[in-house]
C-alpha cells in the first residue's frame, strides 16, 4: 500500500488540514518513520506513525495546548529529534498557536543561544518529551513556563476537541536564523508561506509529479530539515524517514543505507556532509549498498563546491549513484527556506570565474585549470518565485554576469522578524522601482546569474576588504584547508580584523582546527602555517596577518552546524585563542 502513488491533495491552507486529509483517505499508510540508533553498532530501530495515528496525536496534543494558552501564543519545542517533535510542531499549528522550533538543553555550544531565543520568543508553554522532561523542566524553572511532555498526553484528550478555523495569513512558527553573521532573529513564517514553499520545493525536485520518500538527518529546528522532512511530506502525503543528526555524524553510512532502502529517495545535506561521506564511509560499508534509486540529493545551507559533488560521486558511482542526482540549491530562513534549485537529472552547472574580476563585481569566465580561477556550482532556477541581482547600495537592477545582492519575491517570503520592526523594514518589503514592482526580500547574500542559473558567491557581511579589493572568506578557507593535510576540512574561518592604527584596510586572519587524527604535539606548526600563508598568497594575493591552529571542536558553529565566522572573529579579538599555536 505504501508503494502506490499518492494522489495530489486539494490546495489546503495549513499543514494540519493536509494531515487531516491524508488521515481520511489513507489512514493506514505510513506518514513518518524515525530510525533510532540506541547503541553505537545499532542498525536502527524504526518507530512509525501512520497518517491516522499522526492525526490523532496532533489533535490530542493540540487540545492539551489550548488548556495552557490562547491562540497566537508561542509554543517552544525543546524535543529531541523524533516523531514527538513532529506532532508537537503540527499540534501548535493546529491550535492556532505559534511554534518555535528549538532543541533540548545540552546541545554543545548552543546554551547561550537557547537562553537568548527563549527570552526573545517569550513562550507561553514548552513542549518536550518524557526522555528529557526533567532536564527541560529544570532549564525552564526560572522562566516559570509550564512544560508539557508530548508523549505523556493520552489519546483521549482529542475527544470532543474542535480545531479553530484555519487562517492562512496567521503566523505558523518562528524560524530563528542560525546567527552565522549576527544575533539570531525569529522570522515569522505564516501558514501560507510554509505551504507555498513546500509546494515550490516539491515542484523543483520533481516530487509533485512522481512519488518520493523524503529521507533526512538534518535537525528539525533547522529550516531545511523542517520543510523537507515535515512540511513537504505532509503537503504531498508521502513517507518521511528521519534519523538523529548525531547518528549520522557517528556513522554517515547510516544515511546512505536509508537512501538505498527507499525507492526514489529525496534528501538534503550541507556541502560538508557530502565530503564527509566520501572520506569516512569505508569499502566494507559500501558492500551491498545500492544508490541507483536515489531521486535527488539537495546540496545547500552553505557554499556548494563542484569538487565536493565530484568526490561524492566518485566515492559511490560503483554503488549506482547517478551524478545527475546532485542538486545544488540556495535558500534562507527569511524565504521559509527554498529559493532556487538545480533540477535532478541534469548535469551539474559548473562555472570557472576569474577571481580578480569577481572581486570587482564581474563574473567573467576563466580556464578551470587556472590556479586563480574560482570554481562554483550553479544553483539552478527558482520555482514560483522571482529572483533579481541588485546593487546593494543604489538598489538598481544589475545585468547578467554582474555580482550584487540577491533579492527574492514570492509567496514563501516570511512576514518579517518577530518583535523587530526596524530590522523588518530594512530587509522585507523593500522597493525596487517600477521595473520590478512589489515588496522584495534583501537576502544579504551575494550572487550573479549566468546562463540562466543563480550562482551564489558569498555573504555580503562576510566580505574581506583589503586595499580596496573584495575577498570571499570561503575561497580563502578552501585554499587554506587544501594547503596542508593536517588542516581539518570545513572547520576553519577566515575573516578581517581592523588594521593597525594608521594602516589601510583590514588584516586577514585564519583560525583553523587540526584534524582529529593528528596530535598538536606531533605537528610541525611553523611548517603548516608557512604552507597556508604561501598558498593564500599565491592564490589570492593576500598576506595573512595571523594563522591560528586550534584543537578540534574549538571553532564555533551555529545551531545548523555552519562555522560562525562572526563568533570566531569575536573570540579572536577577545584573545580567546592567545594560548593556541599561531604563526
Amino acid at each position: 500500500m505504501d508503494s502506490r502513488r499518492p494522489p495530489l491533495a486539494p490546495a489546503y491552507r495549513t499543514l494540519p488540514e493536509y494531515v487531516r486529509h491524508w488521515a481520511e483517505i489513507a489512514p493506514d499508510r505510513r506518514a513518518f518513520t524515525f530510525v533510532d540508533h540506541p547503541a553505537p553498532n545499532s542498525r536502527g530501530v524504526h518507530r512509525t506513525l501512520t497518517w491516522q495515528r499522526l492525526d490523532l496525536r496532533v489533535r490530542a496534543l493540540a487540545a492539551r495546548l489550548t488548556e495552557q494558552a490562547e491562540p497566537g501564543a508561542r509554543v517552544a519545542l525543546l524535543c529531541p529529534q523524533g516523531t514527538d517533535y513532529i506532532t508537537g510542531f503540527l499540534a501548535a499549528l493546529a491550535a492556532r498557536m505559534v511554534a518555535v522550533p528549538l532543541y533540548p538543553p545540552g546541545l554543545p555550544g548552543q546554551g547561550d543561544r537557547l537562553v537568548g531565543v527563549l527570552g526573545d520568543a517569550r513562550p507561553a508553554v514548552v513542549v518536550t518529551t518524557g526522555l528529557v522532561l526533567a532536564e527541560v523542566t529544570d532549564f525552564c524553572e526560572r522562566a516559570e513556563v509550564p512544560v508539557l511532555a508530548a508523549d505523556r498526553v493520552p489519546d483521549t484528550a482529542a475527544l470532543n476537541w474542535r480545531a479553530p478555523e484555519p487562517d492562512s495569513d496567521a503566523t505558523a512558527y518562528l524560524q530563528y536564523t542560525s546567527g552565522s553573521t549576527r544575533a539570531p532573529a525569529g522570522v515569522e513564517i505564516t501558514h501560507a508561506n510554509v505551504v507555498a514553499n513546500a509546494r515550490q520545493a516539491l515542484a523543483a525536485y520533481g516530487a509533485d509529479a512522481h512519488p518520493v520518500t523524503c529521507v533526512g538527518w538534518l535537525p528539525l529546528y533547522h529550516d531545511m530539515g523542517l520543510v523537507l522532512s515535515v512540511a513537504a511530506p505532509v503537503v504531498r502525503g508521502v513517507l518521511s524517514v528521519l534519523m538523529d543528526p548525531t547518528a549520522f555524524l557517528h556513522e554517515p553510512a547510516r544515511w546512505l543505507r536509508l537512501l538505498a532502502a527507499h525507492p526514489r529517495a529525496l534528501s538534503a545535506a550541507p556541502n560538508f556532509a557530502y565530503d564527509y561521506c566520501a572520506s569516512a564511509v569505508t569499502e566494507a560499508q559500501k558492500e551491498g549498498l545500492r544508490l541507483d534509486g536515489v531521486a535527488a540529493l539537495i546540496n545547500g545551507s552553505e557554499p556548494v563546491r563542484p569538487g565536493t559533488a565530484d568526490r561524492f560521486h566518485a566515492a559511490f558511482a560503483a554503488q549506482g549513484l547517478a551524478a545527475e542526482a546532485h542538486c545544488p540549491s540556495y535558500g534562507l530562513a527569511e524565504a521559509t527556506v527554498f529559493v532556487s534549485a538545480a533540477r535532478p537529472g541534469r548535469p551539474l552547472g559548473r562555472f570557472a570565474l576569474d577571481r580578480d574580476a569577481l572581486a570587482a563585481g564581474k563574473a567573467l569566465p576563466a580556464r578551470p585549470e587556472d590556479p586563480r580561477a574560482v570554481l562554483l556550482a550553479g544553483c539552478g532556477t527558482p520555482v514560483g518565485q522571482r529572483v533579481r541581482i541588485v546593487d546593494p547600495v543604489a538598489h538598481a537592477l544589475l545585468a547578467e554576469g554582474e555580482v550584487g545582492e540577491i533579492w527574492v519575491q514570492g509567496a514563501n517570503v516570511g512576514r518579517g522578524y518577530w518583535n523587530n520592526s526596524a530590522q523588518t523594514r530594512r530587509v522585507f518589503g523593500v522597493s525596487l522601482g517600477a521595473d520590478a514592482p512589489g515588496g522584495w526580500l534583501r537576502t544579504g547574500d551575494l550572487g550573479t546569474v549566468l546562463d540562466g542559473q543563480l550562482i551564489v558567491t558569498g555573504r555580503l557581511k562576510d566580505l574581506i576588504v583589503v586595499d580596496g579589493r573584495n575577498h570571499y572568506p570561503q575561497d580563502v578557507e578552501a585554499t587554506a584547508q587544501d594547503a596542508h593535510q593536517a588542516v581539518r576540512r570545513g572547520r576553519l574561518a577566515a575573516f578581517g580584523v581592523p588594521g593597525i592604527a594608521g594602516g589601510a584596510g583590514e588584516r586577514v586572519v585564519v583560525v583553523a582546527e587540526h584534524t582529529r587524527s593528528t596530535r598538536l604535539a606531533d605537528l610541525d606548526v611553523p611548517a603548516l602555517t608557512r604552507a597556508v600563508r604561501a598558498a593564500v598568497s599565491a592564490r589570492h594575493g593576500l598576506r595573512l596577518a595571523d594563522v591560528v591552529l586550534v584543537a578540534p571542536g574549538t571553532v564555533p558553529r551555529t545551531s545548523s552546524g555552519k562555522v560562525s565566522r562572526a563568533l570566531t572573529r569575536a573570540r579572536y579579538l577577545e584573545g580567546d585563542y592567545a594560548t593556541e599555536s599561531t604563526g
